[in-house]
């Protein structure tokens, strides 16, 4: 079947079956595969064959399909190729290529990754310091996506690699946003080489959490549960933090068998913040991991009591994606108390999120009803869902 639809033009189909051939030593046959694409110089397909013939180690092959697109002008190539190249021991030609465009984001990455091997760390440093020194006014326009801080963070990179270990956290410490795309630099430069103390004062004051999750990382690492578990208890005045630094809590209390003491962590947590989606989700996969689904579904009906039957957020959808846990039945599968024929969107929603937990406390067929209740099974969507219920159970769709 991936023979016939990459023949017939299914691109998604083509590198399979050309990854297959390569496997069975055709790799004539598997490059022919990919020729209709490579003639029009798309650049996916470019890349799909240059990693074969990489893997092939027909090096100097894929230097040269990328290469001709490089000089194309094609945007993505100048980072695809010179990578290729410093892999292969041709470091100092990558670095030669990558220079002038210090000022562009991927490719000032590139350069620093390559500088190393290419022994020029300290040229590629001396063009990062000039970088650190602008001031963008209006970001990411008037500099092409490399701003002070990311030339800040790849200048300590550099730093740290050159084991100038003080001058990196001194400098990253100057950043305006220390925290980006849920990493912290600086709490993983301090935790890389052992700074707890640096680590633990800085885990204070930054409001995000980052710094405390990477220090209790570290102590977990070191076998030093109970200071983990007090930098999770010593939670800052930030809501969301608090609510963050909780639901870790509860998890690292699970991983060290104390499974009971972390439902009741969570279950703190939710009553104080009623119906939110987040904190409800990860006490719902809590119980059920701890075989306390029952309990998950308790907390569930007296927040529902509490509003009156209403319920206006949508519920843990991620509970009903996990996997099913295949306990024995219990008694408790009689039908569900029915509310009546009048669904609001998300009710559906809502009560399917239930599923995971009702499979888990014994109760499949309750599970069953309650998709095919809330749909109503008059759109696609309802018989798709009622489907995989009975797909989790072993019964035939």
């Amino acid at each position: 079947m991936v023979e016939l639809q990459a023949g017939l033009g299914e691109w998604f189909c083509a590198p399979a079956w050309a990854r297959l051939l390569g496997e069975q030593g055709r790799q004539a046959d598997a490059l022919e595969v990919l020729a209709p694409y490579l003639v029009t110089g798309w650049w996916t397909a470019v890349v799909a064959a240059a990693e074969l013939l990489e893997g092939w180690e027909r090096v100097d092959e894929a230097i040269e399909i990328t290469r001709v697109r490089m000089e194309a002008g094609h945007p993505m190539a100048l980072e695809f190729y010179t990578r290729l190249l410093a892999r292969h021991g041709r470091s100092e030609e990558a670095f030669t290529l990558l220079r002038p465009h210090i000022g562009e984001l991927s490719l000032a990455v590139a350069l620093v990754d390559v500088a190393a091997a290419a022994g020029r760390d300290g040229e590629a440093a001396a063009l990062l310091a000039a970088r650190t020194e602008h001031r963008c006014s209006d970001f990411p326009w008037c500099c092409r996506g490399l701003d002070r801080g990311t030339a800040i963070g790849l200048l300590a990179t550099i730093h740290e690699r050159q084991g100038r270990i003080d001058e990196a956290i001194a400098l990253l410490r100057t950043r305006d946003a220390i925290s980006v795309n849920g990493q912290d630099q600086l709490s993983d430069l301090l935790a890389r080489h052992g700074r707890t103390g640096e680590l633990r004062a800085y885990a204070a004051t930054e409001e995000l959490g980052y710094a405390g999750q990477r220090l209790v990382e570290l102590l977990e690492e070191r076998g030093d549960v109970e200071g983990a578990i007090a930098v999770y208890r010593q939670t800052g005045d930030s809501s969301l933090r608090r609510g963050s630094m909780t639901v870790q809590l509860a998890r690292l209390l699970a991983r060290h068998g104390r499974g009971n003491e972390a439902i009741d962590v969570m279950r703190v947590q939710a009553d104080a913040r009623k119906g939110d989606d987040w904190i409800l989700h990860a006490l719902s996969d809590l119980c059920v991991d701890q075989g306390r689904p029952e309990d998950g579904l308790a907390h569930l009906d007296a927040l529902a009591a509490a509003r009156g039957g209403e319920e206006e957020w949508d519920l843990y959808t991620a509970a009903a994606d996990r996997r099913p846990r295949r306990r024995r039945r219990s008694d408790r599968t009689g039908p569900l108390p029915s509310r009546g024929r009048h669904l609001v969107r998300g009710a559906a929603h809502r009560r399917a999120a239930r599923l995971g937990s009702h499979f888990g406390a014994g109760r499949p067929s309750s599970r069953i009803a309650l998709v095919c209740r809330s749909t109503g099974l008059h759109d696609r969507r309802g018989r798709s869902t009622a489907t995989c219920a009975k797909v989790d159970l072993g019964s035939p769709p």
